[in-house]
């Protein structure tokens, strides 16, 4: 079966954000890790590709978003999602304007949809700039992010500052119109891209609905709700699946590295119930069998409950360490520790992984080799739990960092 949506996501985490989307749509979904080998075959409706860009230097970002381009092309997808942050992360310079342009260029896009909103997660469009729970983006927590803090709310200004196109908006009253007068206004705007309002799922649903002939979608994950419908009403997606808990038996671990405040809730939540360790970067500096340290603690007391290690710390703590030892040092040395920990402890037979972070994700998931996941049921909005194709069945659910309750954690080990 070929697939009919194809996904380029910027980062780990918001790639089974948006596959989780679509799997609650109905859709068979896989995320592949990286670019698969030219000859590879998913049987799923939609293939989400996970990348690492988000961060990564300008002209990687763009020629692992092209490859990821072709290759779902060449799988079939009649329809291709530029999935990005919900609190649009990027710096000035890109890298979402200039990975979206080239993406623009090749599939010979008309005007392309700009719309991050998350209604879920508190992420809103409304007069064309981003809301996060209520508050403009760059007097949200997302202005002091160590790699992407937000200087701006406004998406026409921040997509402007980073791309070459010209962007135009669709504002609230016309996307409570519905789906034609959605349609109507696409295609009268002489711009490349449109920041399209949306405050609610409802408002997302809509303008899925009005984009079933676009080439290029681009938004964070809310953007494909009202999608899988078109493909049904087409009658090319037979039926709608139900996605199912992954099963697994093994000892589990959570692994945090986010610095949010969402994150650095749910560790303390979870190191009052549970054995908890905390990395430190000091340690990681001046031992070098820190991660097998860590790796034998964690069996030690894992026999009969889950085991937290994290470095997640408070923003005093965290810019002590990025003055000590700079920004992206200090985010490698603790995501290297956590990936090394994470090989060590599924070579012992741990089987279940919740991972918090992005970057912290991008690592673990890299270095358990694991190249394919099965989306399974959700834990928490944007956030699902996966099923790793394998010879030994595992679970992993990647958290971005500002996800999920208080009790996340916990209440994703208990789903199992």
């Amino acid at each position: 079966m070929s697939v009919l949506i194809g996904v380029i996501a910027d980062d780990f985490t918001g790639a089974t954000d948006i596959a989780n989307t679509l799997s609650k749509e109905g859709m068979r979904v896989v995320q592949v890790i990286g670019v698969p080998e030219p000859d590879a075959t998913v049987d799923a409706d939609a293939v989400v590709v996970a990348l690492k860009s988000r961060t990564a230097p300008l002209q990687d970002a763009i020629s692992w978003s092209m490859d990821a381009l072709e290759w779902l092309l060449a799988a079939g997808a009649q329809q291709i999602i530029f999935k990005y942050c919900s609190t649009f992360d990027s710096t000035p310079q890109g890298n979402i304007g200039p990975v979206a342009d080239a993406l623009r260029d090749r599939l010979s896009a008309g005007p392309t949809v700009i719309c991050p909103a998350f209604p879920e997660n508190g992420r809103t469009v409304e007069g064309g700039h981003l809301m996060v729970n209520g508050v403009p983006l760059h007097e949200s927590p997302m202005r002091d992010h160590p790699l992407t803090p937000m200087w701006d709310s406004d998406l026409s200004a921040l997509m402007s500052a980073q791309s070459q196109g010209d962007v135009d908006l669709i504002p609230l009253d016309t996307v409570r119109a519905g789906r034609d007068a959605i349609e109507t206004a696409l295609a009268e705007t002489a711009a490349d891209y449109v920041v399209v309002d949306a405050v609610s799922v409802d408002d997302l649903r809509a303008i899925g609905r009005a984009l079933s002939d676009a080439k290029l979608v681009t938004g964070g994950s809310g953007i494909s709700v009202g999608l899988p419908q078109n493909f049904l009403d087409a009658g090319q997606l037979s039926a709608l699946h139900a996605p199912q808990a992954p099963k697994v038996t093994g000892r589990q671990v959570i692994l945090a590295g986010s610095a949010s405040v969402a994150t650095q809730g749910q560790v303390a939540y979870a190191a009052a119930r549970m054995p908890a360790f905390e990395v430190e970067l000091d340690r990681i500096a001046q031992e070098p069998d820190y991660a097998e340290q860590i790796a034998r603690w964690a069996w030690d007391h894992s026999a009969a409950a889950p085991v937290m290690i994290y470095g997640t710390s408070s923003n005093d703590v965290l810019r002590r360490n990025q003055e000590k030892y700079g920004a992206a040092r200090a985010g490698e040395m603790l995501e290297t520790t956590l990936s090394d920990v994470a090989v060590r402890l599924a070579a012992q037979g741990f089987d279940t992984f919740v991972v918090a972070g992005g970057e912290t994700s991008g690592a673990v998931v890299s270095a358990l080799n694991v190249s394919t996941l099965r989306i399974c049921t959700e834990i928490a909005p944007g956030v699902p739990w996966c099923e790793v194709e394998g010879a030994r069945t595992q679970a992993i659910a990647l958290k971005s960092g500002n996800f999920g309750a208080e009790s996340f954690f916990l209440d994703a080990l208990e789903m199992l």
